[in-house]
């Protein structure tokens, strides 16, 4: 059977017809403490680490995913649908490539090389729901860098 979808959830799984147009949503988890300073310029007073990032992910489907005795904490190996994008003249990925599928996983485009990243995740949240007579399963998974 072909697969329905670029993302993997290592060690749940993808079960078929839950994750058709998937959404996933990335915003930063760092320690950025952004100030300004008398003169008024605006500086970052972190510690300097990299970023890590929170990944929310959203579908609606005929079926639900293997989220069945996944709890708060647990490691997940993410191979997103996302593509990340650098320069490829002087870049690099800032993360792993993904590589457990057929599909390739980096692309180029003119200057620019596409990649799609492999994350080690926790699992911050999920929510699932069920809409009977639409016959729709709704869900949501959380995650946060490690």
């Amino acid at each position: 059977m072909t697969d329905l979808t670029l993302l993997r959830l290592d060690p749940i799984g993808v079960p078929p017809y839950s994750a058709r147009g998937i959404t996933e949503d990335f915003s930063l988890d760092g320690d950025a403490q952004l100030a300004r300073t008398v003169n008024n310029v605006l500086i970052d007073l972190g510690a300097g680490e990299a970023e890590k990032f929170k990944l929310s992910i959203t579908c609606t489907d005929q079926n639900m995913p293997a989220l069945d005795g996944v709890k708060r904490g647990m490691e997940l190996t993410v191979d997103c649908a996302t593509e990340f994008v650098y320069m490829t003249e002087g870049g690099s990925p800032s993360r792993p490539v993904a590589s457990t599928t057929d599909d390739p996983a980096t692309r180029t485009e003119g200057a620019f090389t596409l990649y799609r990243p492999r994350l080690t995740m926790l699992v911050a949240d999920y929510q699932m729901g069920f809409d009977e007579w639409g016959a729709t399963c709704n869900w949501s998974l959380s995650l946060i860098e490690k």
